[in-house]
């Protein structure tokens, strides 16, 4: 009379699906994790080293900068030869000693006074604040006399260069200015170098060159001593 309901329950599952994933899906989602790992890193480093080479590149960028201005600024001076590669500066036969003596005429002391500004511009602009640590004096010797006897002959001709700066000008000449002389001060550095590099010729051999000494990336700058109260002497 009345039809029969028959009720189906759900076929069970046999066994429980399982919790822990393989081992080697465990080692691909590692190895997936490494590869993330090192990409970033990776990234990270490569963006260090940029950065630290466009700073390297800009450095050098500079410091031609700042070659190119003195070479321009030594034109007036025709017997000054500036060497951008190697930040030399040879005076010429202007600044030029006898043999055997440290002495300076009065023609290369007027010059010295006149061309040295030059370079204390230079120094004094915004890249050369940055970058200009000091300014060497180097005397040569040609190859008479023994090896020590030259040492410090070489020596007394770079001391006498920054003695002739602080020399006092002739009447109708314009002296250094107090800022200046204290800017030499603080900026040059004299420097002896004997026969080790001559000229083809003697009288050539016995010159001064100028040597400037550029700041390195990150070199760390110690505070100098205050010693504008010191007085300046004389040789």
């Amino acid at each position: 009379m009345f039809a029969r309901i028959v009720l189906q329950r759900g076929r069970k599952v046999e066994g429980e699906s399982p919790f822990w994933i393989s081992f080697s899906d465990l080692m691909s989602a590692l190895m997936v994790l490494f590869l993330l790992v090192m990409t970033v890193t990776l990234i990270s480093v490569t963006k260090d080293v940029t950065s630290v080479e466009q700073r390297k590149i800009q450095r050098e960028k500079d410091i031609q900068e700042l070659m190119a201005t003195i070479r321009e600024q030594s034109r007036e001076f025709p017997a000054v030869k500036v060497d951008e590669s190697t930040y030399r500066i040879d005076l010429g036969d202007i600044v030029h000693f006898d043999s055997g003596s440290a002495e300076i005429g009065t023609t290369g002391a007027l010059f010295l006074r006149h061309y040295v500004p030059v370079l204390l511009n230079a120094q004094a602009s915004e890249l050369g604040q940055r970058w200009i640590r000091r300014i060497v004096v180097e005397g040569f010797t040609d190859q008479d006399g023994t090896y020590l006897y030259n040492l410090g002959l070489s020596l007394d001709r770079s001391k006498r260069v920054v003695c002739v700066l602080f020399s006092p000008s002739a009447p109708t000449e314009t002296a250094l200015t107090n800022t200046e002389k204290h800017q030499i001060r603080d900026l040059f550095l004299v420097g002896g170098y004997s026969f080790n590099s001559m000229k083809i010729s003697k009288e050539a051999s016995r010159r001064v060159e100028l040597k400037i000494d550029f700041w390195a990336l990150d070199e760390q700058r110690e505070a100098s001593p205050n010693l504008d109260e010191k007085e300046l002497g004389q040789c």
